[in-house]
């Protein structure tokens, strides 16, 4: 079943994307949800006319996005937590990395952080997600408290 996403779907495609899914998956889930819409020719046509309507804005905004990873691959986050040895108590997830980027002043949503669950110090890298064509590995190094 070809379907046009509305949205960002994780595991299946970004939004305006054109995707092939399951008919059960896109029938029961994407489009009840208004996830997606059916990818009939007359919808393909729309979305192209819109896609070319949008190209000239989608390129400042990966311009855009560009300029924030150069900003965010200098900066340097270490992050401090509680820890017996080398083992943290808890553990550090992306929500601990958006609020150091918080504070350094550049303000990313945590669902675009991929980080993983980690729970020892050292030094580790996320990947952050500033545009569809814009990912940025991002290095952190996680400290014990005193």
């Amino acid at each position: 079943m070809e379907l046009i996403l509305k949205q960002d779907v994780q595991n299946v495609g970004f939004k305006d994307d054109i995707v092939t899914v399951k008919a059960g998956y896109g029938r029961n889930y994407l489009i009840p949800q208004g996830f997606a819409t059916l990818a009939t020719p007359s919808a393909k046509k729309v979305l192209a006319e819109n896609l070319k309507q949008r190209a000239h804005k989608e390129a400042k905004i990966v311009n855009d996005a560009k300029e924030l990873a150069e900003k965010l691959k200098a900066v340097e986050i270490k992050i401090s937590a509680k820890a017996g040895g080398e083992k943290l108590f808890g553990s550090v997830t992306n929500i601990d990395i958006a609020e150091n980027l918080e504070k350094a002043g550049h303000s990313i949503d945590r669902k675009f952080i991929t980080s993983g669950i980690v729970k020892r110090t050292g030094k580790y890298t996320a990947s952050v997600r500033l545009h569809r064509d814009v990912i940025v590995e991002l290095p952190y190094e996680i400290i014990a408290e005193n």
